[in-house]
């Protein structure tokens, strides 16, 4: 996102007004899918904030990134019923096959991936979710397979 994209959505907010911190994160979040670091410093300039009280702000809450999603978003499920039934070596397996670890993306754009809280899909465990599709019992074969699907259909 430019500096100008990120300077049209602050002209919604009053200056030096910490309140609007949350807000601002959202709809910059919304319009770039993440928070830059250059996001970050012109948030801090106009609100008036320092950047380390942002990011220690939005690192409490789940729902703000600092880096960009690839095409296919991938979920661990972390809940108990995922963690119980091997959700940790699910975990290995797509970083190990992705070579890119929690909250990363891989180089060329195209997977991302995140460990993430109980989906609701306790009686499927181990659970992942891929752009909001969900995957129950997998193994390390249909993790492989969803993988090689999901690069045939990036082709």
């Amino acid at each position: 996102m430019s500096s100008s994209a990120i300077a049209e959505i602050l002209k919604n907010f009053q200056r030096n007004r910490s309140e609007a911190l949350i807000p601002v994160l959202q709809e910059v979040q919304e319009a770039d899918g993440y928070i830059s670091e250059l996001a970050v410093r012109q948030i801090s300039e106009y609100l008036g904030i320092p950047s380390s009280k942002i990011y220690g702000v939005a690192t409490f809450y789940n729902q703000f990134r600092f880096s960009p999603r690839g095409k296919f978003h991938i979920q661990v499920c972390f809940g108990t019923a995922c963690h119980i039934m091997g959700s940790s070596t699910v975990l290995e397996v797509i970083e190990r096959l992705l070579k890119i670890k929690d909250g990363q993306c891989s180089k060329d754009g195209l997977f991302s991936l995140e460990v993430g809280t109980c989906t609701g899909g306790c009686g499927q465990a181990p659970v992942i979710v891929v752009n909001g599709v969900f995957y129950g019992k997998v193994t390390e074969e249909r993790i492989k397979q969803i993988i090689a699907e999901m690069q045939d259909e990036a082709i």
